[in-house]
């Protein structure tokens, strides 16, 4: 004990950069060290927008005028069934002439940036299995989400943040099971921020001075590795240690990052945001640039949580006011993405866990729909303004080029490098992988 306090106090500053800011050097001695790839990604990180509850895309990204004739018209749906128009009118945008609905009037403007997959399939109509699948690639059984697939093949580039970060006001369906990194090694699991005043709780030393901090944490890494060496093999110990590191590394760098006093007015605007706001969707965002600038490899943000969300079973017009607190500043993010060159190398993903029926449950709700739905790509080595996939007339139906979820994450994973088939962890004397074993590359989209 005595050896380690006087070590805490004259060498604790060195041994702690070792461990933080050096261990890439050490390679497999640190699982959180940036690595190569498979072959050269066009992405080295992800910002993963997902909208809880179920989006619907006939009265988004996949407009269907078809439908509002046939309410008008009082007429049955191929194979039966009503119709329900959108309330909402589409018209083609920027050069490409995607159409886009004018629920998110300031996305529509950055057509010419997305890649719309229009032809999404999950395999679950209820929101807790489907929230799942889209996270994990598994509708039965917990699994570990994209963002603990990615960091486990990529490490990070800034030890001292977590490498997958969450930004979730609300917990969503199945909850921390979204971000976990289940039989993956637990570092590679999501912290999960939340807005506020207090985004990180506790990440003000406690202790009287650093100096006193540095001894105790100097002790307690001598006990943890002595406990470590009587207890080898233990992913969940070793995970624990690490987060005490990075715990310490936040405390010297997450302030900075969730300190925006000096963007500037005008990048503010472009977010939606006012001078001082610790809270929303702007927040969220702005927040997300900030930490991939500093090397955090996989950034999630989640807009609202389990209830109060895009399940609109009663009346579709709920989207309203969810889409009017996203759309300037997604937006706002691909723009600034674009202003700094780091779109160019950043993936932005925006999906949902399916879309919602072309037909209306009551008068003016949609039900739940996993058999055809939209999400987006931006950035990161896909093709911008096109469209890719197609829906019948009425939304109900892929028509063409249809993509599983097991697809689209073996795209996403292909654009930072990866084949995903190669890309696996063995757990029960299985080796797993993110797609399972099915999911191919959609290769027509890339650029």
């Amino acid at each position: 004990m005595v050896r380690s306090l006087f070590l805490g106090s004259s060498m604790f500053p060195a041994l702690l950069g070792e461990l933080l800011a050096k261990e890439s050097l050490a390679g497999a001695d640190n699982p959180l060290a940036p690595k190569a790839p498979h072959f050269p990604g066009t992405a080295r990180r992800v910002i993963f927008i997902y909208l809880s509850g179920g989006m619907s895309h006939v009265d988004s990204f996949d407009p269907k005028p078809k439908l509002a004739e046939y309410q008008r018209d009082g007429k049955t749906r191929e194979g039966g069934g009503k119709a329900l128009g959108s309330p909402w009118p589409s018209r083609p945008h920027g050069q490409s002439g995607i159409e886009v609905t004018d629920l998110f009037p300031n996305i529509a403007e950055c057509v010419d940036d997305l890649c719309i997959v229009r032809s999404m399939r999950g395999d679950h109509n209820d929101h807790f299995q489907a929230t799942l699948g889209i996270h994990t690639g598994s509708v039965t059984f917990k699994r570990p989400s994209v963002g603990s697939w990615v960091t486990y093949g990529l490490g990070t580039e800034n030890q001292n943040l977590p490498c997958y970060v969450v930004l979730a006001p609300e917990m969503p369906y199945a909850g921390s099971q979204v971000w976990s990194s289940d039989f993956l090694p637990g570092i590679f699991s999501g912290t999960r921020i939340t807005s506020g005043p207090e985004p990180v709780p506790d990440l003000n030393r406690r202790a009287p001075t650093a100096e006193i901090q540095q001894d105790e944490l100097s002790l307690l890494e001598r006990f943890n590795r002595r406990h470590e060496r009587r207890h080898p093999g233990d992913p969940m110990l070793e995970a624990r240690i690490k987060s005490f590191e990075t715990a310490f590394g936040m405390q010297m760098t997450m302030p900075q990052v969730l300190d925006l006093s000096k963007e500037t007015d005008a990048t503010l605007a472009l977010y939606g945001m006012e001078r001082g706001a610790t809270t929303g969707f702007g927040w969220q965002c702005m927040v997300a640039r900030r930490m991939i600038e500093q090397g955090v490899r996989f950034v999630e943000l989640i807009d609202t949580g389990s209830s109060k969300n895009w399940d609109a079973h009663g009346d579709i017009h709920t989207h309203a006011p969810l889409a009017r607190a996203i759309d300037k500043p997604i937006a706002g993010l691909l723009a600034d993405l674009k202003s700094r060159g780091l779109l160019k190398d950043t993936l932005v993903v925006f999906t949902t866990e399916f879309g919602r029926s072309p037909g209306p449950e009551g008068e003016m709700g949609r039900g739940h729909y996993n058999r055809a739905y939209s999400s987006w790509l931006a950035g990161g080595g896909v093709k911008g303004g096109i469209a890719y996939g197609k829906t019948d007339e009425f939304g109900a139906k892929i028509a063409e080029k249809e993509c599983h979820v097991h697809d689209f994450h073996a795209t996403i994973l292909h654009c930072l490098g990866f084949d995903h088939t190669r890309l696996t962890f063995r757990h029960a004397g299985r080796d797993y992988r993110l797609t399972d074993v099915a999911g191919n590359v959609v290769k027509e989209i890339l650029a």
